[in-house]
């Protein structure tokens, strides 16, 4: 999924829950605006009186200019995300808001003068008086956008970020499905492969190849939609699957498993298959020189090695499959990757062991 082609969420939730708090969050914007104006009038019933108009005035003035600045934001969220064009967005947003800001004060303002002042009309109003009035909710405004630009853009920005991750997990778990779809149709060719010489071979060792395969298929079935599975899982499996190359190569192979008890260690599936098939599609096997295959743990590490007798017309791997396959799967759920160690005499593979919590 292509990350660039993603559309964002870009509606506010409502900042206003329900007119209740509108009201309240109003009523005490205003509340404030009359105690700055005239503390003391608020010791006495007749200044309480006498502060009535400008309180009402407060309030209608803030209900105004936050219900504006609230349908403003909801206007561009739907229209220009912040996440998209940022610098656009803020200059919109401002400049219309200022604007309907100072229309809105201004014609409030006027009709506040017209009831409040007795005799006087619009021919008698001092219009730089009434710009001077609207500087306080202009000031007020800028206050309110602020709040609402930054709860706008935090808001955005968070469903921004969880709608990434979303995709890059969603991602990421079709990625890794991939690389496991990759293992069954591999492990079956190259065992059937192995039973088409057998059978020529030996009838007898044959069917007991058929009957540790099905054991072996029904592993693979049942861990095909798992990214971790449990180590000792693995380890049996591997003990199934060395004991199915034992009956094919006799003598010609010899295995040890030298591990303690691991139940909260895991390890993407059937990577010791991969490494196990690797050893023995890749080397020379006989009995004056059997392949010699130790699965161990050293600290938080599982080694697996095998002695170096590479075949010296060694078959092409194909792309994904193999050493490819366990780096990427491992790239995927984790920030460890395994480690490859070859010399004359060896071929070591360690593998991270995992923690769930981790």
């Amino acid at each position: 999924m292509n990350l660039k082609n993603k559309k964002y969420t870009t509606t506010s939730a409502p900042i206003f829950r329900s007119f209740g708090k509108f009201i309240l969050l109003n009523f005490v914007i205003a509340l404030v605006l009359t105690l700055f104006q005239c503390a003391k009038c608020f010791l006495s019933s007749e200044g309480l009186v006498s502060i009535l108009p400008d309180f009402g005035f407060s309030f209608l003035m803030s209900s105004a200019l936050s219900m504006g600045g609230f349908q403003v934001q909801e206007f561009f969220d739907k229209r220009i995300p912040w996440i998209k064009k940022p610098v656009k967005r803020l200059l919109l947003t401002a400049g219309s808001y200022l604007i309907y800001s100072f229309i809105v004060s201004y014609v409030l303002v006027i009709l506040y003068v017209l009831v409040s002042v007795e005799g006087m009309t619009l021919g008698k109003i001092s219009w730089w008086d009434i710009i001077g009035y609207t500087k306080m909710p202009v000031a007020i405004a800028l206050v309110i956008i602020s709040i609402f630009t930054t709860r706008s853009w935090l808001y955005q920005w968070r469903n921004s970020a969880l709608e990434t991750e979303k995709l890059k997990s969603e991602n990421l778990a079709s990625q890794y499905q991939s690389l496991k779809n990759q293992l069954n149709p591999h492990f079956l060719f190259n065992s059937l492969n192995a039973l088409s010489h057998l059978v020529y071979e030996s009838p007898d060792k044959s069917a007991a190849f058929i009957q540790q395969l099905s054991r072996i298929y029904r592993y693979v079935l049942d861990v095909q939609q798992e990214e971790l599975v449990a180590v000792e899982r693995e380890l049996a499996f591997a003990q199934n699957f060395l004991s199915l190359q034992k009956i094919r190569f006799d003598e010609s192979l010899e295995f040890r498993l030298v591990v303690d008890r691991m139940e909260e260690y895991f390890i993407p599936p059937l990577s010791l298959q991969l490494l196990l098939e690797n050893a023995v599609k890749h080397n020379v096997a006989s009995m004056e020189n059997p392949l010699k295959i130790i699965i161990e743990r050293i600290d938080d590490k599982l080694i697996v090695r095998n002695n170096l007798q590479e075949k010296l017309t060694p078959e092409v791997e194909e792309r994904g499959i193999g050493l490819e396959n366990i780096f990427k799967r491992y790239a995927l759920l984790s920030d460890q990757i395994p480690k490859i160690t070859k010399s004359k005499a060896e071929f070591i593979v360690e593998l991270p062991l995992l923690r769930l919590d981790e």
